[in-house]
């Protein structure tokens, strides 16, 4: 059989389809990057960054904006929201009330808004970077209880808990997944952790600059954050917070059902990515 047959037969079909997806998504993100570049020559950002992903929330995004504090800890603080597509008016809103606004030109998921968003916060000199929701859930006043544990260098990574806190939402079922997967991370990375699915949190940059080049989701990244962050060796602790419901509107995460199963599927991939890291680094090292 000659070489070129042979190769013909154990060689995958070219996936022209998914190297275009990736150029696709390198191209938006390289656009937005550069766009906001323009936009804010020269930027030095204050000690502490909120950084907002926002995705349809025109309706939601001002209040959220209108309730946020001068300082932080006695620190600056200024909103940086990146608007994941999708052509309503939420990055009007967001230069209305002053925030840096960085605009995706297409939907890419909240992973990677948030992933663009670390890396534009840390080339710019923030020191702590706090992550809320655009849609109400989080109250921008409750900001000090998570930077607060930064600041005075009890730990690295802050999560919210509306388990330790108060919770003003109805839904028993997904109340009952935040304890059921809380307790699966737990087991997972041998934290005592309550709420591990609540994306209020805060972060020292150094942190940030560790795990940035490890986190692969764009949605339901959450859980990988968490899994990746302790697999690296930093210390995560939990504040009470209360959690409100959505303003208006619905979630862009799916029903209870689809949410619970993609969840548990980035615990699953995330965690045996973690082993092999792992494992591999053994093995150099042995």
């Amino acid at each position: 059989m000659a070489p070129t047959q042979r190769h013909r037969l154990v060689t995958r079909a070219d996936n022209r389809t998914k190297r275009r997806i990736a150029a696709l998504r390198k191209f938006a993100l390289d656009t937005a990057r550069r766009a906001f570049e323009d936009e804010y020559p020269d930027l030095s950002l204050p000690p502490v960054v909120a950084v907002i992903p926002a995705y349809l929330e025109e309706s939601n995004l001002g209040p959220v904006l209108d309730a946020f504090p001068e300082t932080v800890c006695g620190l600056p603080v200024v909103p940086l929201v990146v608007v994941d597509g999708g052509g309503d008016g939420t990055d009007e809103v967001a230069r209305k009330y002053g925030a840096f606004t960085c605009v995706l030109p297409v939907n890419l998921g909240q992973g990677a808004a948030f992933r663009l968003a670390y890396e534009l916060a840390i080339g710019h000199g923030a020191r702590f970077v706090v992550t809320l929701d655009a849609d109400g859930q989080n109250d921008p006043a409750e900001m000090d209880r998570l930077v607060g544990p930064l600041v005075r260098g009890e730990t690295d990574f802050v999560i919210a808990s509306r388990q330790l806190g108060t919770d003003h939402t109805t839904d028993r079922f997904r109340r009952a997944g935040v304890e059921l997967y809380a307790r699966l991370l737990g087991v997972v990375t041998g934290q005592h952790l309550t709420d591990t699915s609540n994306g209020y949190r805060a972060f020292r940059v150094e942190v940030l600059s560790d795990i940035l080049p490890h986190l692969r989701q764009d949605q339901y990244q959450t859980a990988e954050v968490v899994i990746t962050a302790a697999a690296s060796g930093w210390r995560i602790g939990e504040c009470p917070i209360t959690w409100h419901p959505r303003a208006s509107g619905e979630s862009k995460k799916g029903g209870n059902l689809f949410f619970g199963a993609q969840y548990a599927r980035v615990i699953a991939v995330t965690w045996a990515r973690t082993l092999l890291v792992r494992r591999h680094m053994q093995v150099r090292q042995g």
